[in-house]
């Protein structure tokens, strides 16, 4: 039986993480856990996280499992979700603190300035409901999910990544952003597929069944 780890670092919407893996994997054993040996034993990781950056990678060394996420993320399948894929990255604007550094790049807030729409009408902070996703390249998580689908997102600060190669998914909010980001066996994402309807569900199941 495949396990899979929603690691519960006391930020996120961990529970309903967890039961829409559940839904799309019901042969699955899907667990929250704070227990760095659990994660290390699962087959699958799955990070969620909403809330600030610096409470987010604070809690995350106090609960000493920084180093079951970056083990995780470099030799099994995982998944970031919103801050579970900010961290992943350098440093945050927001807090003026460092993530894990797994991959190059920073996370500035969006910038007020840019923050309009098309017919000039004032965009708000955080960016906060459906958006399209544009699919930079073919990705097995992407598999059946239609271009531009609609995902949904709530967040201030987004990914800047260093290498370009690292974006699968761009989104438009008064900037061109990026959405989701690939690299062997990570995929992450700034919006939240557990809020998003049958394409979020699609994607988990997608994740589910990968096998990088």
């Amino acid at each position: 039986m495949s396990t899979v780890v929603v690691v519960d670092y006391g930020m996120g919407n961990l529970r309903s993480v967890a039961k829409a893996i559940e839904h799309v994997a019901p042969e699955a054993a899907v667990r929250v856990s704070s227990d760095a040996a659990e994660i290390a034993a699962a087959d699958r990781v799955v990070v969620p996280g909403q809330g600030a950056m610096p409470d987010c990678m604070r809690e995350l060394a106090g609960r000493g499992l920084r180093e079951a996420v970056v083990r995780a993320a470099a030799e099994k399948p995982f998944l970031g979700i919103c801050v579970g894929l900010q961290m992943l990255f350098g440093h945050a604007e927001e807090g003026d603190v460092m993530g894990l550094e797994i991959l190059p790049g920073r996370v500035p807030r969006f910038p007020e300035a840019a923050m309009k729409s098309a017919d000039g009408s004032r965009l708000k902070v955080p960016h906060m409901g459906w958006n399209r996703v544009h699919q930079a390249e073919a990705h097995p998580l992407w598999q059946g999910i239609a271009d531009d689908t609609r995902f949904y997102f709530v967040h201030s600060y987004y990914v800047e990544p260093r290498d370009p190669g690292l974006i699968a998914g761009s989104t438009h909010y008064g900037i061109p952003f990026t959405s989701a980001v690939a690299r062997d066996n990570i995929f992450a994402v700034q919006f939240h597929p557990e809020k998003s309807a049958q394409a979020g569900l699609h994607l988990l199941g997608n994740f589910m069944r990968w096998n990088p």
